[in-house]
């Protein structure tokens, strides 16, 4: 009975226990529940104040901004507006301007009408006054000037030959005192190291016995060696030297072989002379081959015709601007190849049109037109492939560049000549002035050959006997001073010397 009443006692406890337990809990959760409220209206009123006030600086921004707009429209409308002033008066200006030019012009033209109308009429003048001339001679002007020449020519041949003989021996005076009066000028082109160094080729002698020998009785020797060399023998006071003066560098090697081999041969006399300068061409056209196909190999350029390899080891005594044109031209096609083994192009090819693109100047002395053309001229003629010679025949723009391989010629070509020293164009320049006076005086007719001389202060002339007489010697060597007055710029004088030589052989058998 104890043990029911315990129990029940339990039970009662438990369920007391559990409703007390579910109050308190009631009461807590509602007391949660109010401050969570309370938070968050708390929260709402701190929002909406926050908004508030976001509101408030978005609103003074935006009115900022705005009235920062408007100042800046206003000043960009009255830049716009003082832009459109400023076009305005300029094109007043402008107008004003026009219309001025426009009256210049109308009275140039204007000018230029009466100009033309007033030279009509002294044309017209000048045609009948000459019909006159024509109508009362009863001949043409150039009838009656060369009528009048050659009966001049007749009637004082002889007069003529006295009158100039006693002009040139009264002019000696004259040219003395010229002579002074150009001595600065003549200093300034014998100042020149570098031309001394290239022009002139120094031989040494044994002793200055052998000087003797060389002149020969009255000159014969030096004569006839200067003649069939082209070159100029100076024989001075330097000892234990003599110097050979040219401005072709072949003849003035040729000179200077055939010099030493007759200095140690010891006969020198004008046959020997003779012998001994034509084994020396044999000797030089030799080396010339060898410096040709020497070239080629270095270069690796393969298969050119043996001809083209004798005219392009010429170049080895030929320079240009002061540079030696071989080496010159062996330097671009290094280069040349070079640059095609870069950008992908035929090497071969390039190299080759390097090498041969300057081949025209080893010529240029003996064929007209320019080095390019004569080059053109000389691979064309001896089977060089067609794109080396396009790829040489652009080097200086003459002809359009229609290779790749011509553009790198021509890059090869500025390259080497661009470099510092490599060049001097005096030389150049003072070469060229001494072919061009070989050239005019070998343009007359009648002309065996020619040679300029002391540094072109003399020009020598070897005439055909058979077709210049005396006469027309003394004609021709006035002719050819006119006509290198007339065309030819040079400082200080030229001497013409014209030489009218017969010689006769025959053989006893």
């Amino acid at each position: 009975m104890s043990l029911k009443l315990v129990a029940l006692f339990l039970s009662i406890a438990g369920v007391a226990g559990i409703a007390v337990g579910y109050y308190l809990r009631l009461i807590i959760s509602l007391g949660k529940k109010g401050s969570m409220e309370l938070e968050i209206k708390e929260m709402l009123l701190a929002a909406k104040e926050e908004a508030k006030k976001i509101t408030m600086d978005a609103e003074a921004k935006s009115l900022k901004t705005l009235e920062d707009a408007r100042v800046e429209i206003k000043e960009k409308e009255d830049k716009i507006r003082y832009s459109e002033e400023r076009l305005i008066k300029k094109e007043d200006t402008l107008d004003r301007r026009q219309s001025d030019l426009d009256k210049e012009v109308e009275a140039v033209r204007q000018r230029v009408a009466e100009i033309k109308q007033i030279r009509e009429q002294a044309d017209k003048l000048e045609e009948h006054r000459k019909q006159e001339l024509e109508k009362i001679s009863k001949m043409s002007a150039d009838d009656a000037k060369a009528e009048l020449v050659s009966l001049i020519e007749k009637q004082s041949a002889e007069d003529l030959l006295k009158r100039m003989g006693k002009l040139e021996a009264e002019g000696e005076e004259m040219l003395e005192k010229r002579a002074r009066d150009i001595l600065a000028v003549s200093i300034q082109r014998l100042a020149s190291s570098v031309a001394s160094d290239v022009m002139s080729t120094v031989v040494p002698i044994p002793s200055d016995d052998v000087k003797g020998k060389i002149i020969g009785k009255e000159g014969r020797n030096i004569k006839a060696f200067e003649r069939i060399s082209g070159t100029e023998v100076l024989v001075d006071d330097t000892p234990g030297a003599i110097t050979i003066s040219s401005f072709d560098p072949v003849r003035r090697h040729i000179a200077k072989v055939a010099l030493e081999e007759l200095i140690k041969d010891g006969r020198i006399q004008p046959a020997r002379i003779e012998q001994i300068v034509d084994k020396a061409k044999q000797e030089v056209n030799k080396t010339i081959k060898e410096k040709g196909e020497q070239a080629a190999y270095e270069c690796g350029v393969l298969g050119l015709d043996p001809r083209i390899l004798l005219i392009l080891g010429r170049l080895h005594f030929r320079t240009s601007y002061g540079q030696n044109v071989l080496q010159h031209s062996i330097e671009m096609a290094h280069i040349a190849g070079m640059i095609a083994e870069e950008l992908g192009a035929n090497v071969q090819t390039a190299k080759a049109g390097a090498l041969l693109h300057d081949i025209g100047k080893a010529l240029d002395h003996e064929v007209s037109g320019t080095h390019v053309e004569i080059g053109r001229r000389i691979l064309q003629k001896f089977g060089a492939p067609e794109e080396v010679i396009k790829a040489m025949q652009a080097h200086h723009e003459e002809y359009p560049y229609e290779t790749i391989e011509s553009r790198i010629v021509q890059t090869a070509d500025a390259i080497s000549g661009a470099r510092p020293g490599a060049r001097r164009d005096n030389i150049e320049n003072y070469i060229k002035r001494l072919t061009d006076l070989e050239a005019l005086a070998n343009s007359f007719p009648g002309i065996e050959k020619s040679y300029a001389l002391q540094a072109g202060r003399e020009i020598r002339i070897f005439v055909k006997p058979e077709e210049i007489g005396d006469l027309e010697a003394k004609k021709l060597a006035r002719d050819i001073a006119n006509k290198i007055e007339k065309d030819l710029k040079y400082p200080g004088e030229i001497k013409v010397n014209v030489i009218r030589e017969t010689r006769t052989v025959e053989f006893a058998r």
